[in-house]
């Protein structure tokens, strides 16, 4: 799920929340914006700590010498 996405879920459920007053019968319209707005957020959270796992810098490995790279003979 990439960031975008989850930024939609927010939206959406944010929409659902605060913004709607529709009623439908069997269904919390609040609860599932509630739900929305968390599986973003943790959608969220989870991009941003794969996303700076990634971007970690390794510094490479030092070259190894052999003897006869120490003694001229390579």
């Amino acid at each position: 799920m990439g960031l975008g996405v989850c930024i939609i879920l927010i939206a959406v459920g944010a929409i659902l929340t605060f913004a709607s007053d529709w009623e439908i019968e069997g269904i919390n319209l609040d609860l599932v914006g509630l739900i929305l707005m968390a599986v973003g957020i943790i959608g969220t959270a989870v991009y941003t700590s794969i996303l700076r796992r990634r971007r970690m810098v390794v510094p490479p490995a030092a070259p190894t010498m052999t003897d006869d790279d120490r003694h001229g003979l390579g």
